[in-house]
């Protein structure tokens, strides 16, 4: 079954607010609901209210549930979208640890540029004395 985890509407005109929930993805938009991930109040004040059980969400991400562009936005803004592309906390250190000897891998080669540069700038040096 294909699910999609999207905003679920609730509250009176001018005042709405919404449901993050799991859904099948042919169900109407008043459907049955799967699960309930948190909420989102877009007309609280003086900031919008977000509320979203991470745990729950990375699960049902990993599941294969594809969010909607608002919560796509709204799970961003949190970092839990952030969380499952990186493969989650467990899985941060062990990336780290190749950016690391990428770095020494290069660090060498560019040393190697500024030696080449010297040797560069001596003909330059040569043809400034044969200008004048």
């Amino acid at each position: 079954m294909a699910t999609v985890i999207r905003l679920k509407r609730g509250g009176r005109t001018h005042d709405p607010y919404y449901r993050i929930v799991v859904m099948d993805a042919r169900a109407k938009l008043t459907g049955r609901v799967i699960e309930e991930l948190g909420i989102y109040h877009p007309c609280s004040r003086p900031e919008p209210i977000v509320e979203v059980k991470e745990d729950r969400a990375l699960d049902w991400l990993s599941k294969g549930a594809q969010p909607s562009d608002t919560v796509r936005n709204i799970l961003s803004k949190k970092g839990i979208m952030a969380k499952h592309a990186g493969g989650g906390v467990a899985n941060a250190p062990a990336v780290s640890a190749p950016t690391e000897s990428a770095a020494a891998e290069s660090a060498p080669a560019e040393s190697a540029p500024a030696e080449s540069a010297p040797a560069a700038s001596e003909p330059a040096a040569v043809g400034e004395a044969e200008t004048e």
